[in-house]
């Protein structure tokens, strides 16, 4: 079959190559690609929010399955055009896709359908939004409610620092229309995990949890990016946490999309606050993560076109896959700045002497190519994983492939993993 990635980024270069190792997938392309999804896909002339190239291309060359990988051409239609045009593919349709590009919506979700979250409100009016940070006198959370690009999210330490953020937000206009509807809600304490459930509008297939480290800095200091690391399984998520998250989250979730007409097909990405064994949703998103994705589907251990074309289909309860034990764990190295400004455009040096690491993988996030030579193009660059049967052997293999590696002003952080080390303990 062929398969089209849609998207340009570490998360897609680690479904790329997972998929290249499927028996099903004979022809793989992606919409744009990087320099590193070009070693496993035929990358196209295509932006991943040219919804309707992609539709017409997928319809012209036949293509059996497309994955969609970023939120953005999920929210803007992009599943919608391809079941039109009768062309399988894994993600959700725009409205379904609102769980993540409409908090209010996700929120609102939750309540009726007894989700477990955090309490909240959600406000088009300035003053009543104002109002009601006042009330809740402590900590919260500020977040615009639509797509912002991982920024939306804004941690208020007190209601003047919420009222600052929201003037920002509502009145400023700083995320455009996103901002201008806003949820608040309050400060949840406990553990974070990342959990990607593969689903078909009815069921469900799990895959093993992960945690990322989104602060950019060493013992998890600075301002939040996009994501510095990440590994997997997470040990806080118990079995018997497990267990709570899958009917009191998952099935429950699953079960009110249905309900509301928009059944949902593709990865629901949930992210899990764990305090004293009891999860609650941080939030849900429309995709995998990113870099979760890259700790993930290395121990994933079966034919990913297959699953996929199940969630498509609606049948992926007839499908089996396992997960290899052990662990894998991935670290990202950024361009110097982010997540403030940075430079693009130098040369990549180490990554052939980085493939010969065994059991690691250089995923490919910000990178280009410039004639034979790997540059640079965004500020996550690229994301490295090792994997092996123990934390400490993937842990090692990870760094030792990231010290083969070298550009101008790149850093990553040394400590991926330091949260994981205290369970295990």
């Amino acid at each position: 079959m062929k398969v089209l990635v849609v998207g340009s980024g570490g998360r897609e270069h680690t479904i790329a190559w997972k998929l290249s190792h499927s028996d099903m997938a004979k022809e793989i392309y992606a919409a744009p690609g990087n320099a590193g999804i070009a070693n496993v896909a035929r990358c196209l002339d295509l932006k991943a929010d040219d919804i309707t190239g992609i539709a017409k291309f997928a319809v012209n060359e036949k293509i059996d399955l497309v994955v969609v990988g970023p939120e953005v051409p999920l929210c803007m239609g992009i599943v919608d055009l391809l079941d039109e045009a009768g062309v399988p593919v894994f993600g959700p349709t725009s409205r379904a896709a609102m769980i993540e590009g409409s908090k209010a919506f996700s929120k609102k979700l939750m309540r009726k359908y007894d989700i477990p979250t955090a309490s909240f409100g959600d406000f088009t009016s300035y003053d009543d939004a104002v109002a009601y940070a006042r009330s809740l006198g402590g900590d919260m959370w500020v977040k615009a409610s639509g797509l912002a690009a991982g920024k939306g999210a804004v941690y208020a330490v007190d209601p003047d620092a919420a009222e600052a953020i929201l003037s920002e937000m509502m009145l400023d206009g700083i995320f455009g229309d996103s901002g201008h509807h806003v949820v608040i809600e309050e400060n949840m304490k406990g553990e974070e995990a990342s959990i990607f459930a593969l689903c078909d509008g009815r069921t469900y297939k799990l895959l093993v949890s992960s945690q990322d480290h989104k602060r950019v800095g060493e013992g998890d200091t600075g301002p939040n990016t996009g994501g510095m690391g990440a590994y997997a399984p997470a040990p806080v998520v118990t079995h018997a946490i497990l267990e709570k998250i899958e009917r009191d989250i998952i099935q429950r979730t699953l079960d009110g999309m249905a309900e509301e007409g928009v059944p949902y097909k593709g990865c629901l990405y949930a992210g899990i606050m764990i305090e004293n064994g009891d999860p609650r949703v941080v939030e849900f998103n429309c995709r995998f993560g990113d870099p979760e994705t890259q700790a993930v589907l290395p121990l994933f251990n079966g034919d990913l076109a297959e699953v996929m074309l199940a969630c498509a289909e609606g049948h992926v309860d007839s499908v089996d896959f396992s997960t290899t034990e052990g662990f894998a764990l991935c670290v990202v190295i950024a361009s110097g700045g982010y997540p403030g400004s940075y430079t693009k455009g130098h040369v990549i040096s180490g990554l052939d002497n980085a493939s010969m690491i065994e059991n690691s993988m250089v995923f490919h996030a910000g990178t280009k190519r410039d004639g034979d030579t790997v540059i640079t193009s965004g500020g996550r660059v690229l994301g490295v994983t090792g994997w092996g049967s123990g934390f400490a052997e993937a842990r090692k293999r990870a760094y030792s492939a990231i010290d083969c590696i070298h550009f101008e002003g790149s850093f990553s952080r040394r400590d991926i993993g330091h949260r994981a080390e205290s369970h295990l303990k």
